[in-house]
C-alpha cells in the first residue's frame, strides 16, 4: 500500500497530558511519517495562532476560540480535529467556505461530566463547601441545610449521552427522573424516565440539571421567567455550557429565595472569572472552574479519539463529523 504523504500536524496545546503521555499517544501519527508540533506555552492570541497554524495541514484544538480571521491565515489547512465535544468556539462558516473538514471528540467525557453533576448536587444538598470551611474554623453544622438525594425528583433538560448517563445514575440513587428533550428516548422510558414539557420539568423538579448544547434556541433558555417556575426549595445544576443560563437572573433568584441553590461548572466565560461577576456573591452556590471534562482518564480518552480521527480521515474515513 502506498505511504500517505507526510502532513504538518499542529497541536495548539498538550491536551491535559504529560509530555510522556502525549508522545506515547501521538506516536501512531509520528510513525506514519507526519510532523507533529505541539505548543504548551498557553499563548492563544490571534497573532500567535496565525503564525503557528500558517503551514498546518491538520490542526488539533481543544476549547480555545478559533476565529475566521485566524483560519484565513492557514493556507494549507484541510482538517481540524477538535479535542472537545462542543465546537461553537470555531468559525464553522469560515471552515465551510475554505473546504476544511472538522471532527470533534464526542463521548470522551460523558461519564466524567455525569459524575461531576452528582458531585455538585450532593455538595449543594449537604452544604459541603461552606461547612468544610466552618469546621476548619472550629464551627458546627448549625444553620446549614442538609437534604437527602434519595426520593427527590430530578429534572433533566436534555437527554443526550450525558443527560442519559445522569438519568441512569439518578435512578440508582433512588430519584424519580423526569425529562425534557426534543425527542424521547425509549430506552430511558423503559427505565422509568417520564418526559414532560420544559415548564412542567421546571415546576415539578427538586433538582434541575442542564444537559443541552448551546444553540440559538438554548441561549438564555433558563431566564428569569423560567427560574420563577421552579420550587423555592429547588436546586439548579449546570454542567453543560454557561450561556444557556441568564446568570444575572440566577443570582437574583438565589438572593431572593426563588430557588434554594445552584451548582455550576460553567458560567458565561472560561475562568478566571472577574471578581465583580454577580453570581460570585449569590448565596448557596457552588462554582467550579469548568472541570467536568478534565479527569485524567478523560484526557487520555480524548487524545485517543482525536488522534484516531486524524488517522481515519487521512485514510478517507471521517468520523465524529462536525463539518
Amino acid at each position: 500500500m502506498e505511504q500517505a504523504l507526510a502532513m504538518n500536524i499542529v497541536v495548539l496545546e498538550r491536551l491535559g497530558l504529560s509530555k510522556s503521555e502525549f508522545d506515547a499517544l501521538s506516536k501512531p501519527l509520528v510513525d506514519q511519517g507526519h510532523d507533529v508540533v505541539v505548543y504548551d506555552d498557553g499563548k492563544f492570541d490571534d497573532d500567535t495562532l496565525k503564525q503557528r497554524i500558517k503551514t498546518a495541514d491538520v490542526l488539533v484544538i481543544a476549547n480555545t476560540p478559533l476565529s475566521g480571521d485566524v483560519i484565513d491565515a492557514a493556507d494549507h489547512l484541510k482538517y481540524i480535529a477538535v479535542a472537545f465535544t462542543g465546537y461553537n468556539h470555531i468559525d464553522l462558516d469560515k471552515c465551510k467556505e475554505k473546504g476544511i473538514k472538522v471532527s470533534n471528540a464526542a463521548g470522551y467525557s460523558t461519564h466524567s461530566v455525569a459524575e461531576l453533576t452528582f458531585g455538585l448536587i450532593i455538595s449543594v444538598l449537604r452544604s459541603m463547601v461552606p461547612l468544610e470551611k466552618i469546621v476548619r474554623e472550629g464551627g458546627t453544622k448549625a444553620g446549614y441545610r442538609q437534604s437527602d438525594l434519595r426520593g427527590k425528583t430530578l429534572g433533566l433538560v436534555g437527554t443526550g449521552d450525558i443527560g442519559s448517563a445522569v438519568a441512569e445514575i439518578a435512578l440508582a440513587f433512588g430519584c424519580k427522573v423526569i425529562a425534557y428533550n426534543r425527542s424521547e428516548k425509549p430506552a430511558l422510558i423503559r427505565q422509568g424516565v417520564v418526559y414532560k414539557s420544559l415548564d412542567d420539568v421546571l415546576k415539578e423538579s427538586d433538582i434541575v440539571s442542564l444537559h443541552v448544547p448551546l444553540t440559538d434556541e438554548t441561549k438564555g433558555l433558563i431566564n428569569a421567567d423560567k427560574l420563577a417556575l421552579m420550587k423555592d426549595s429547588a436546586v439548579l445544576i449546570n454542567t453543560a455550557i454557561g450561556p444557556i443560563v441568564d446568570h444575572d437572573a440566577l443570582a437574583a433568584a438565589l438572593r431572593e429565595g426563588t430557588i434554594a441553590g445552584a451548582g455550576l461548572d460553567r458560567v458565561d466565560m472560561e475562568p478566571p472569572i472577574p471578581a465583580d461577576y454577580p453570581i460570585l456573591d449569590a448565596p448557596n452556590v457552588v462554582i467550579l472552574p469548568h472541570v467536568g471534562f478534565a479527569t485524567d482518564e478523560a484526557m487520555v480518552r480524548r487524545a485517543n479519539i482525536t488522534f484516531g480521527n486524524i488517522l481515519k480521515w487521512e485514510n478517507g474515513v471521517q468520523e465524529n463529523v462536525v463539518l
